[in-house]
């Protein structure tokens, strides 16, 4: 069982198992879709228990099954208590629990492998290691900024690496420099939203501007931006107002520790108020739109006069 949000770590391990026993992907490689395996369930069964027929073994992967304890019983149990020696079944899910759900991960026969996102300094080191092997240097910063421009998320950190080295190969450069790193690597949408509240919250009319400008290009529209916005500063509000450690306060709100840190961090140099006021008042801003009272596009303004300028 591959469980957790990173995708690149959960296709990466079904990759090492392919790699490591399954020489013919054409014959001993099937795949299945988790929501068609009710229906499915006979089909599914054999080719668990069929035979490798040019590979040391054969591998069935599910993406996104998350069997009712029914199904569980009548479906996977007899599979994980008692597996064909020459298959391997591997589960992929992007999320640990859904209600109603059999917990795969307690199941007596099943391996898991924790597949949430890795921690900032284990990204940097990663991108820094990354580098390093390709005769790159590159301090700890600008990897950082990398990672955050990725916004934490491996498989755009592993494609935007490759597109630093590819840019490093042509340019001939063996350094790599923040302002290359700015030029190359595209920064998430989640990052230009972190970056739109920053602008917000420090009353930066410029600059907020500037990033609106940039996500309306991106396809961004007004309700879409002050959603993002809603969003943002909800969790920020949630966060600053949640007691317990940081990994009781992850578990609650469905994040990752370094995110919680991360938020709990901005929600102080904000202030807790800011953050409230902020919350509620593109909150009643989102509920103008959706009543008709405001279009889009009013609504937006008012809420750049109001928070920006003060209502000035």
């Amino acid at each position: 069982l591959f469980e957790g949000e990173e995708a690149y770590f959960r296709d990466g391990g079904v990759a090492q198992l392919l790699k490591r026993y399954v020489s013919d992907k054409t014959l001993d490689y099937i795949t299945f879709e988790g929501s068609a395996i009710k229906s499915n369930a006979a089909a599914f069964s054999a080719a668990c228990a069929a035979y490798p027929f040019l590979s040391e073994k054969r591998l069935v992967r599910v993406t996104e099954w998350y069997p009712s304890e029914k199904e569980y019983e009548a479906v996977l149990k007899p599979l994980a208590e008692n597996p064909a020696p020459d298959t391997i079944l591997a589960v992929t899910n992007s999320a640990k629990q859904k209600t109603g759900a059999a917990k795969l991960s307690a199941k007596k026969g099943i391996t898991v492998v924790d597949c949430a996102r890795a921690d900032e300094s284990t990204l940097v080191k990663w991108i820094f290691l990354t580098l390093k092997r390709a005769g790159i240097v590159c301090d700890a910063e600008t990897c950082a900024k990398v990672a955050e421009y990725c916004a934490h998320d491996m498989s755009r950190i592993y494609s935007e690496t490759q597109k630093l080295l590819d840019y490093c190969a042509a340019t001939g450069a063996e350094r790599l420099t923040d302002s290359m790193a700015e030029e190359v690597v595209s920064p998430d949408n989640q990052y230009k939203i972190y970056e739109l509240s920053n602008a917000l919250a420090s009353g930066d009319c410029g600059r907020f501007e500037r990033i609106a400008a940039e996500l309306f290009i991106r396809g961004f529209d007004e309700t879409a931006l002050l959603s993002s916005l809603v969003s943002y500063f909800r969790t920020l509000f949630e966060v600053s107002n949640a007691e317990g450690t940081e990994k009781e306060i992850a578990a609650t709100l469905c994040m990752n520790e370094y995110e919680v840190k991360k938020t709990r961090r901005q929600a102080r140099e904000f202030g807790k108020k800011t953050v409230e006021r902020y919350y509620e008042y593109l909150f009643l801003t989102m509920g103008k739109i959706k009543s008709g009272a405001l279009t889009p596009p009013a609504a937006f303004k008012e809420a750049k006069v109001k928070l920006l300028l003060g209502g000035a």
